[in-house]
């Protein structure tokens, strides 16, 4: 039966509450901070800058002394609300309505982060500060931005500190569509590209005056539509690549445009390292050019490896504390988009497992209080089982 946490309904109340669209902070830390520090843990919040994106604020807080070191890690930051007209209540309004908190980060992420603030804070009253080991949460205003001035430059602030960590949760909303199917365990890895063709601009009744850019584009993204990656593992499904935008900036039917740029990203698994693929993606591209094209390709920076965690003590012990508060033995998944994770796996094995996601980024996000109380569970035998008490 699951046990009533009403704290991580008012936490994530608090939480929703606060209009942190990023880069905004909106509040949002600074509410986690002040439930956090009543608990007794340290909270410390660092703003990191860089050039041309916006400074973010983020927290870090630790409480307990040794190992092993857990950490949760989480962002407060959301999506634009969109329509304001559209939202069956105000969507920073943090309303209760037949027993389902609606507000915008409800279930991406807030509600996750309430979770496990109100089973850290239930465990402490239940075990104290000497519980053998560290809790620590890793919360960012980052995630739906750049990612340039949250989790990557918080987890290096955090080596520096002198802090090493065993093991993370991520609590990004996980479940597809009951609570309990799935815990993240690895993630396919994210290449976008951008390939420009110049031409000559001219018009359209002298073509043999101009050099027409696209059917030269349309030649090399019909290369990469066509490229099969693989047949995907055990692990992990297919890599696929999907051509995302067309861009031309002509809006006259009698122009002949000077360039043309075609858009793709592509999700690909551990068949590949990010170094090879970009090595086939350049060969693709060579071999279909016809001869004498002028174009470019360019790699976006926000690139990641796919990855995998073998972690069995850490997967274990969540999956039990799935099983026994919902019935379910979740699925081991590595499907899906992308999350902060890709950068914790360079610091200490992780998993990610939250809400269900089906109304993140929607109107109307909400999630049902009991789902919020059952996660806060799992989180508390979670803990329960990774801090075992020690013997009378």
């Amino acid at each position: 039966m699951t046990q009533p946490f009403s704290s991580a309904v008012t936490i994530a109340c608090d939480l929703v509450r606060c209009p942190s669209v990023t880069p905004a902070e909106g509040g949002a830390l600074q509410a986690l901070e002040k439930t956090l520090q009543s608990a007794g843990f340290t909270v410390t919040r660092v703003v990191f800058s860089d050039l041309d994106t916006p400074d973010i604020e983020n927290l870090f807080a630790t409480i307990g002394n040794g190992n092993p070191h857990f950490v949760f890690a989480g962002h407060t930051d959301v999506v634009p609300a969109g329509d304001l007209t559209a939202w069956r209540h105000g969507p920073f309004d943090g309303t209760i309505e037949d027993g389902v908190l609606y507000g915008r980060g409800a279930v991406d992420m807030k509600g996750g982060i309430a979770a496990f603030a109100a089973a850290a804070l239930a465990f402490l009253e239940n075990r104290g500060p000497d519980f053998g080991g560290t809790i620590s949460f890793l919360i960012t205003g980052d995630e739906e931005g750049p990612a340039v001035n949250g989790t990557v430059k918080l987890l290096e602030w955090t080596k520096a500190q002198g802090y090493q960590f065993d093991a993370c949760i991520v609590g990004e909303p996980t479940n597809p569509s009951v609570l309990g199917e799935a815990i993240k365990i690895g993630r396919r890895g994210s290449l976008s590209g951008v390939v420009s063709v110049t031409g000559t601009q001219g018009h359209v009744a002298y073509p043999h005056l101009a050099r027409n850019p696209i059917p030269g584009l349309l030649t090399l993204l019909s290369a990469l539509e066509n490229l099969v990656l693989d047949q995907g593992n055990e692990r992990f499904e297919p890599s696929n690549l999907e051509i995302v935008n067309i861009e031309v900036g002509n809006s006259a039917f009698n122009v002949i445009p000077a360039r043309a740029e075609g858009r793709f990203n592509i999700r690909y698994n551990d068949e590949w390292t990010l170094a090879g693929l970009k090595d086939k993606i350049i060969a693709t591209l060579q071999a279909a050019a016809p001869q004498g094209l002028e174009y470019t390709l360019e790699f976006k920076r926000d690139a990641s490896e796919s990855f995998l965690t073998h972690d069995a003590r850490l997967i274990a012990s969540l999956s039990d504390a799935v099983e026994m508060e919902t019935g379910w033995r979740p699925e081991l998944s590595t499907g899906g988009g992308t999350s902060d994770a890709r950068f914790i796996k360079n610091y200490c094995p992780v998993v990610e497992f939250g809400l269900v996601g089906q109304t993140m980024h929607k109107i109307d996000e909400c999630v049902p209080l009991e789902d919020l109380d059952r996660l806060a569970a799992i989180y508390r035998r979670f803990l329960d089982a990774y801090f075992p008490a020690a013997a009378e």
